[in-house]
């Protein structure tokens, strides 16, 4: 019976709270924690920032691309029955010492475009994506009537389809 007495006296024993290993582990923490921002922050880790070397020079402003904007003459067509209407303005972006040779066939480009346009039916427009492949047809067309390397691109300002 006394062996059963001093098993009840040990299972009613208070339990130890584990303060110290909490303190001590808090406190080995932060010493860690401080530890690994001083060695990221000087840069013995992760390749940081030289504070012996001078700072690297500003980035030199990108070069601007030498070209010009050719506006093109507002293009009206009627669609399909005549019921829908198509308004389409636009300009070709070129390099600048082309400009000249591309300005002398503007009629031969607007001249494509408004075939080319004249052609295209209204369910084509209503498409989202419809919008883009207008434009790659008609850059190509373009290119093919002022020649290859000429114009680098055709800008839309206005497409209004009714």
């Amino acid at each position: 019976m006394a062996q059963a007495e001093a098993e009840l006296d040990t299972s009613h024993a208070p339990q130890k709270s584990g303060r110290k290993g909490l303190l001590i582990g808090g406190v080995l923490a932060l010493i860690l924690g401080g530890g690994g921002f001083y060695a990221v922050h000087s840069g013995m880790i992760l390749g940081g920032h030289d504070s012996g070397a001078e700072p690297a020079p500003p980035p030199e402003a990108p070069v601007m691309p030498n070209i010009a904007f050719i506006p093109l003459d507002p293009i009206l067509v009627s669609l399909g029955s005549g019921s829908h209407a198509l308004r389409f303005l636009g300009q070709l972006e070129v390099d600048q010492p082309r400009l000249e040779e591309v300005t002398k066939l503007l009629p031969r480009v607007i001249d494509v475009l408004n075939s080319y346009l004249r052609a295209v039916e209204p369910v084509e427009l209503e498409d989202p994506a419809g919008l883009m492949r207008l434009r790659a047809q008609m850059l190509r067309r373009i290119q093919v009537v002022v020649g290859e390397g000429r114009v680098r691109d055709l800008l839309i300002m206005e497409f209004v389809f009714n």
